[in-house]
């Protein structure tokens, strides 16, 4: 295995153990970079000698902290003090910030080395960058975090940081075949962050295993570094198709049947869980809270910039322009109801089973797919995850999304390992 192949656990052992330097990392990456950048197109900024130097610094020096010498790739809607946060858009093109965001700045004091700054959808949006899927470039990465997954699917970096307002993390990440984090609502700092929609923004991880997830969420938290404690029994598993089950495509519903065999097959006990009508009107309530707040949030790009903004966007702000501040409120008490009321629907079950996407990645990268899978537990501020189980007839990968109970994160995760470990990941990209 090359050191760009291993996954971020691996790799802080390797540096922290001496079998490999800071520098040999870096240096598996940028040449990764090198050899298929012209063809992925995941990073907006990446300065190669700013990243040796770097890593010969933390070769110089004693062990930081648990993420020593770990290459992170960081979302361009992220700031860095030491690199431009351009926002996928060409208003903020060289747009240099004074300081790092709160979760770059943790990382670095942990140890790690920034590698560079991943392509995002314009300000995180449905407008996507020029991002391919690294298992197919005739089809889209995912979005808004395409750049992130993509990087991290072709092994060009062990993890990167994206960021969650519907689907911006889970989706990419079933569509690239890695692993998707989006904690409960409110667990990582999003400071430096730009906004999108105040009510729903999350920062969200992409990596290769379910351990490397759970080392980065506990630096970021400010928990000490700790091993995942597996389950020892078969979890029981509630099985939610929600109300959106009609937009499942054969292979998500071929993926979310086959790990539920699996599953019951390895111990598991598997329910059904059917939600009342209320939620029904979920998806609905979200899609029109996420416009009227992101509407908002653009007040100075639409009044200033208007034409620099992308058409996909402009028509999401438009709409977002036209909805009536008591129709919003109205969207937030459904959102609100809703959320009140989940725990009584998942309790009992150590984990639930829910589809991960639509289907595979769509053809073509004008569209980075339908956030209605990923944004409807995005709306209830369940933490989820989604692992890399399965692969469509076209060949390209297919998750299935795991969901938590509200602050439930370290069991989630605790499970997503066991589940993982007993259902057969998606292998790396093609170099074709």
């Amino acid at each position: 295995m090359q050191l760009n192949e291993m996954s971020a656990s691996e790799i802080v052992a390797a540096i922290a153990g001496g079998r490999v330097s800071c520098v040999e990392v870096a240096q598996a990456c940028l040449a990764r970079i090198a050899e298929r950048e012209d063809a992925v197109h995941a990073w907006a900024f990446v300065d190669p000698a700013r990243v040796l130097d770097e890593a010969r610094r933390r070769d110089s020096e004693s062990a930081r902290g648990p993420l020593h010498g770990l290459p992170i790739g960081i979302k361009d809607i992220i700031d860095t003090a030491d690199m431009p946060t351009a926002m996928g858009s060409p208003i903020y093109a060289g747009h240099q910030p004074r300081a790092d965001a709160a979760c770059v700045a943790i990382v670095r004091e942990a140890g790690a080395v920034i590698l560079g700054k991943t392509v995002t959808a314009q300000f995180a949006s449905m407008s996507p960058g020029p991002t391919v899927n690294p298992h197919n470039p005739a089809h889209t990465p995912g979005g808004s975090s395409s750049g992130s997954a993509a990087a991290v699917a072709d092994q060009m970096v062990p993890a990167a940081f994206g960021t969650q307002t519907g689907g911006s993390v889970l989706r990419p990440s079933s569509y690239c075949g890695v692993v998707g984090y989006r904690p409960t609502f409110g667990t990582f700092n999003m400071a430096g962050i730009k906004p999108a929609a105040q009510s729903f923004d999350a920062l969200g991880l992409h990596a290769r295993t379910v351990d490397d997830i759970h080392l980065l969420a506990r630096v970021l938290t400010g928990a000490a570094p700790a091993a995942l404690e597996v389950p020892t029994a078969a979890p029981v598993v509630g099985i939610c198709r929600t109300p959106l089950w009609e937009h499942a495509q054969p292979e998500t519903v071929g993926a979310l049947d086959d790990a539920a065999a699996r599953l019951e097959a390895a111990g598991c006990r598997l329910v059904r869980i059917d939600l009342p009508d209320e939620y029904a009107t979920l998806d609905a309530a979200r899609v029109a809270a996420t416009a009227y707040e992101r509407s908002r949030a653009m007040a100075w790009e639409w009044a200033h910039r208007r034409d620099q903004i992308g058409t996909l966007l402009q028509e999401e702000i438009l709409r977002g322009r036209a909805i009536r501040p008591d129709d919003y409120e109205a969207a937030l008490t459904r959102l609100e109801a809703c959320r009140a009321a989940i725990g009584v629907h998942i309790r009992g079950f150590d984990v639930v089973l829910a589809p991960a996407a639509d289907g595979a990645a769509p053809q073509g990268i004008a569209s980075t797919g339908n956030a209605r899978f990923q944004g409807f537990w995005t709306a209830l501020y369940l933490p989820a995850i989604t692992l890399p189980t399965s692969r469509a007839s076209n060949g390209l990968p297919v998750g299935i999304q795991l969901v938590g109970d509200y602050r439930q994160d370290e069991k989630l995760l605790a499970v997503a390992k066991w589940v993982f470990e007993r259902l057969n990941p998606v292998g790396r990209p093609s170099d074709n």
